[in-house]
């Protein structure tokens, strides 16, 4: 179909604006990427003649326990995220598909957790990990995130769309609960745990506040909270070790989203249309 003049013109425009958006959001990485390869003297202006060095990165990974910061943020992310998805798929399968009383009421105390933005609680959370003995362990730190009202919902809403004629086979086939759930449901999901587990991934790898009010000590530091270090008021800010360290904290995850950027996509997509 041809388009019309003004198709053109809400092109044009919607393409302008992809492009300002894309530019602006391209701006800082450019500037802490040059900024952490050239010397601190280039870290103001640009100069195309400038030696390239790593000496940044060096700077910054004797400066702090890098190594350490990458370990406990891995643990903290692979076990937050494994324990979200085998509980949230048991209690969304739980909401989705058996009969029990209370079931509504449940749901409802859960999708109210969803309003309730997480800094409200941290007041509450760091007094439940003080009782528990908790504070400064990278336990404190994930257990207020083993579980997630957002991922409970999303594989309810999607388990709810699984013909009921599936789960019915399977069981004449011989399966109980638990294979009924692992050879039909979770199958059916498979988009939505894709998209599910890059959202959380992300989001804890980056998450700041939490870690940086339960934790105390860098052995159980993770490396959004270590960056804090090269911010010190007493010695002063190097924006080339700075951006050094937020190039190798980010890098992983950057990194991953450009190898599998295709399949981010079509997860999120898939996602997207059930």
């Amino acid at each position: 179909m041809k388009r019309t003049p003004l198709a053109h013109v809400a092109h044009a425009v919607d393409t302008a604006l992809a492009w300002t958006v894309g530019i602006l959001w391209l701006l800082p990485l450019v500037y802490a990427i040059w900024t952490a390869f050239h010397p601190p003297a280039y870290a103001t202006h640009f100069d195309l003649s400038a030696p390239l060095s790593l000496d940044n990165f060096r700077r910054a990974w004797i400066a702090a326990p890098f190594a350490r910061y990458f370990l406990n943020t891995i643990v903290l992310v692979t076990v937050i995220v494994s324990a979200q998805i085998v509980l949230c798929t048991m209690a969304a399968f739980a909401l989705a598909r058996l009969e029990f009383r209370g079931r509504d009421v449940l749901f409802a105390l859960i999708l109210l957790q969803l309003m309730i933005a997480p800094e409200i609680l941290a007041v509450v959370n760091y007094r439940t990990m003080k009782m528990l003995g908790a504070v400064d362990t990278l336990w404190g730190i994930a257990l207020p995130y083993l579980t997630s009202a957002f991922g409970i919902f999303l594989l309810r809403q999607t388990f709810k769309t699984v013909p009921k004629e599936l789960e019915e086979a399977a069981r004449i086939e011989g399966c109980g609960t638990f294979g009924v759930l692992w050879r039909v449901y979770v199958p059916a999901a498979r988009p939505i745990y894709v998209a599910y587990g890059l959202v959380q991934v992300s989001y804890h790898w980056n998450n700041f506040l939490w870690p940086l009010i339960i934790t105390n000590s860098v052995e159980t530091r993770p490396l959004t909270v270590g960056l804090s270090v090269f911010s010190s008021v007493d010695q002063g800010i190097d924006w080339s070790v700075i951006t050094a360290a937020t190039l190798m904290t980010a890098g992983p995850l950057l990194g991953a989203f450009l190898i599998f950027q295709r399949q981010f996509v079509q997860s999120f997509m898939r996602a997207g249309i059930r």
